[in-house]
């Protein structure tokens, strides 16, 4: 385990790449050394930081992760306003829960209807894969629903026992959410049509197509 923020947050720059996801996690942090690293870097928005049973991930998202990301949060936008769906959006704040020794940054996250303490849906943007399980965290933190977008592809989880035993949870992969095809929290959301033009670079043509469809 690292002994100081400087520390981890120093080790979480090495092995720079070309666009990097740069990724660092440890284990057996305290809950009271996840708390300091928040504050340490309360003004410094390139860096999400999750933390669950005592590992701590920390990620400082790639271009091209932020790219997908602005696309998506942009069609999704569009989709809201056209259809005059009262949300508040979130962005990455941090939602913890001490008691359940967990906490998470979204890359993107909303509320349905009205302002809550937990966002409705998560939207999460992976390039490479972690070692803390997102389903899990949300799971804890409440969330009913979370959105993937992986491999060009959206994965739609929708929450159905928030009161799973976290010991029984490590032999799921989904952690008491049910793997959808259509969201719940959007029913009419076209999501064939939302991921088709989350994959056109060109953000006014994808705006254009995805806009005239909806």
């Amino acid at each position: 385990m690292v002994s100081s923020l400087k520390e981890l947050i120093d080790e979480s720059r090495l092995g720079l790449v070309d666009d990097p996801e740069e990724r660092f996690i440890s284990s057996g942090v305290s809950w009271e050394f996840y708390e300091a690293l928040l504050a340490k870097l309360a003004d410094n928005s390139q860096y999400h930081v999750t933390y669950l049973d005592g590992i701590l991930e920390i990620v400082s998202p790639s271009r091209k992760h932020e790219s997908v990301k602005t696309r998506f949060v942009s069609l999704l936008w569009l989709y809201l306003w056209k259809k005059q769906i009262k949300h508040f959006p979130l962005g990455s704040t941090t939602f913890k829960n001490q008691a359940k020794k967990a906490g998470a940054e979204p890359d993107e996250c909303y509320c349905i209807g009205e302002e809550k303490e937990v966002p409705d849906l998560v939207i999460e943007v992976v390039v490479t894969s972690g070692s803390i399980s997102k389903l899990e965290t949300y799971r804890r933190l409440g969330v009913s629903e979370v959105w993937f977008w992986q491999l060009d592809k959206l994965k739609l989880y929708h929450l159905r026992d928030d009161a799973q035993d976290e010991q029984a949870n490590i032999f799921t992969d989904t952690y008491g959410y049910e793997a959808i095809t259509r969201s719940e929290v959007l029913p009419q959301l076209d999501i064939a049509l939302l991921e088709r033009c989350v994959l056109i670079s060109d953000s006014v043509e994808a705006g254009n197509e995805f806009y005239q469809n909806i």
